[in-house]
């Protein structure tokens, strides 16, 4: 669907007007409760009570996990979107490899992380300005993308351990009208780790909360999302000698898979 198509709709039917109201309600709620009750009191005992940190970093991320989880409950509770997952049962016995996802939403991280208690991500750098989110993101151990000399040990460190990492090798959400590219970044870190690779296709439809999309720019109709997990990929297919080719096949072939689900 075509982003003019859903933002220049100036006169909001009374459904969107409820959307608009719950969505605010739920960005609000979000808000404080992911800063003052998460951030502020739990963490905050955490780091007091727990003082192993690998435990600690566990709590957290179940913690934000079950948060997140509740979240995306309300606000389909609230009728602003609707969503169903799709091969649920693989992505529950995954260890020791890579989830790699397509990024066309603010809501995909919410919703993936909602069904993986227990995963590391890979965050902007920059989200650690951010003060309702900085203080989750250093509790919960995510690996950040500005310190490049630290990735590659500390992904080697939780994937040795059966951990798995979530990554949006876009970098940022999706460009409206523009085919999925992706960075090699995730290839990189999956071939230099030896990890396979999860890959899970999001589609969002009508599109919200998307790049170049203002929050309050509501569809006419409820947005769906259907997350579809993909078989696993074995990192041993793309291995070869020159790791920075075998990146650059690996990259092409997560980019072609995506966008073939994208049109089906």
């Amino acid at each position: 669907m075509d982003i003019k198509s859903v933002t220049s709709k100036k006169i909001y039917t009374f459904n969107q007007c409820w959307r608009l109201f719950a969505i605010a309600f739920g960005f609000i709620l979000f808000g404080v409760f992911g800063f003052v009750v998460l951030s502020i009191l739990w963490f905050s005992l955490l780091r007091l009570a727990i003082w192993n940190k690998n435990h600690r970093i566990t709590i957290a991320q179940y913690s934000i996990s079950i948060s997140f989880k509740i979240f995306i409950g309300i606000i389909k509770s609230l009728g602003i979107i609707q969503y169903q997952f799709e091969g649920l049962e693989k992505l529950k016995q995954d260890k020791n490899c890579l989830i790699v996802a397509n990024h066309p939403s603010l809501l995909d991280v919410v919703l993936l992380v909602s069904v993986m208690p227990r995963c590391d991500c890979l965050v902007k750098g920059a989200l650690l300005n951010n003060v309702f989110i900085s203080r989750i993101i250093k509790t919960a151990g995510y690996i950040l993308n500005a310190e490049s000399e630290k990735i590659l040990p500390q992904c080697q460190q939780i994937l040795s351990n059966n951990g798995r990492i979530l990554i949006f090798p876009e970098g940022t959400r999706t460009v409206p009208d523009q085919p999925i590219k992706l960075q090699r970044g995730a290839a990189n870190i999956a071939l230099r780790c030896h990890a396979d690779i999860r890959l899970i296709h999001i589609q969002c439809d009508p599109p919200f909360l998307i790049k170049q999309q203002k929050w309050y720019d509501i569809p006419i109709k409820k947005t769906s999302f259907n997350v579809t997990v993909g078989e696993k990929i074995s990192i041993d297919d793309f291995v070869e000698p020159n790791t920075t080719v075998a990146a650059r096949k690996l990259t092409r072939y997560l980019t072609s898979v995506l966008i073939q689900a994208e049109n089906i």
